[in-house]
């Protein structure tokens, strides 16, 4: 699903919406889709709040951008990154812009982004509402982010090596195959969309098309670290065909007849 890489981004966070923690495995995340040429944090640092950020700003290069709030009540850091925004975009310096927040307000500044053909992506919690997911070309949550690999329960075979600390409540196995059967349905109608006259769709223009109609999907949410074997796990057809090109194996799919 490689869409966005090698990219020169302006990485933008919102302290007053994100929480400190793991902020390196976040830049290692961006630095999958680009080189972050712009690093910057707004918040009102005079808040006890946000005090956590202080300790990993030097450490990882992030410059803090000092917004007071004039209105009890009202947020002007996010005016501050707007306006920060507009201006490197202007500047002609960068190819993307990375919204690192959970706050709906940045919606109308990420699809501004985008009309001026800029790549987008935004990383925020799973509470961040779906306006903001949608105006992005990706985005990621910060929770898969910060899991360890190996952590993430694999909501599709649903096994786990050992003995669970707690038993997952009907609700909870509810949820997740409603999940996997919402993912399994996407990618169906994806590789229906791609699908030649023999119904197979190359697996790259279907990871393509699927970051297009939802930019949340991730691997990742299912206990997946990349697309393919999730693919297999969901029991579609796969055929792995010789590039002809040092031994590069093209992985076509498509749907059970």
């Amino acid at each position: 699903m490689g869409t966005l890489n090698d990219l020169r981004l302006a990485v933008l966070i919102d302290a007053d919406n994100i929480p400190h923690a793991n902020v390196k495995g976040m830049l290692e995340e961006i630095a999958k889709y680009g080189t972050p040429t712009f690093k910057r944090i707004y918040g009102d640092w005079t808040r006890p709040t946000i005090s956590g950020w202080k300790s990993v700003l030097l450490e990882n290069a992030i410059t803090p951008v000092q917004q007071y709030g004039y209105t009890k009540g009202k947020n002007s850091t996010d005016s501050a990154m707007i306006i920060d925004a507009m201006d490197i975009l202007y500047s002609g310096k960068v190819d993307g812009f990375c919204l690192v927040s959970s706050d709906s307000d940045f919606t109308r500044l990420a699809t501004r982004l985008r009309e001026a053909g800029m790549k987008v992506i935004g990383i925020g919690e799973r509470k961040t509402p779906s306006p903001f997911i949608i105006a992005c070309d990706k985005f990621i949550y910060l929770e898969i982010i910060n899991s360890s690999p190996g952590v993430t329960e694999n909501y599709v075979t649903k096994k786990k090596p050992g003995k669970p600390a707690r038993s997952k409540t009907r609700s909870d196995e509810s949820d997740r195959q409603g999940q996997i059967l919402k993912a399994k349905h996407l990618i169906a109608s994806t590789i229906t969309d791609l699908a030649d006259e023999n119904g197979w769709a190359y697996l790259g223009d279907v990871g393509n098309l699927i970051l297009k109609k939802q930019p949340d999907f991730d691997p990742r949410n299912y206990g997946f670290t990349k697309l393919t074997p999730l693919i297999r796990s969901l029991d579609f057809e796969i055929d792995e065909r010789d590039s002809g090109q040092n031994n590069i194996r093209h992985i076509y799919i498509r749907n059970k007849k």
